[in-house]
């Protein structure tokens, strides 16, 4: 059986008040390869569009992939290793009986997450870490050009 193609996504997302406008990129690199994923929203939150950028790289992986996925969102990491299967198995409800926030995010990035082997890694934000460092700018030019678009 051959192994799985090896990739690695680094994402940021970022948010201009909260909610607000932000912006969300993810740097999927494989080998030699590299390609930057950008978008924005008028009006969200940070954590949506932290959850966003992982959502749109893992869904751009044309193949099943061993990824490592970087992120500074402990919610992000959080959610996906830690509390997804109790939500599932608890209909949607976190541990208070409330619906879970960001649930259709939730279940997209458990459906984008389930043909792959993914390695969660987690790096402090703004603390010099060049790709987090990467995303981040990009997340942000992402905010300024749906601005620039919106004037």
């Amino acid at each position: 059986m051959p192994a799985l193609p090896e990739v690695r996504i680094t994402t940021d997302g970022a948010c201009k008040g909260n909610p607000g406008p932000g912006g969300w990129a993810a740097i999927l690199q494989s080998g030699s390869h590299e390609k930057e994923l950008t978008g924005a929203e008028a009006l969200t939150t940070n954590n949506r569009m932290e959850m966003t950028a992982a959502l749109k790289a893992l869904e751009a992986l044309k193949k099943p992939s061993h990824v490592t996925l970087v992120t500074d969102s402990r919610y992000l990491m959080d959610g996906m290793m830690k509390w997804l299967n109790g939500w599932k198995k608890n209909g949607w409800r976190n541990a208070s009986k409330e619906p879970v926030k960001n649930a259709d995010l939730w279940m997209a990035l458990d459906r984008a997450a389930k043909p792959h082997a993914i390695e969660w890694q987690w790096v402090k934000g703004h603390s010099g870490h060049p790709m987090n460092e990467r995303a981040d700018a990009l997340a942000n030019e992402a905010i300024d050009s749906l601005r620039a678009a919106q004037s």
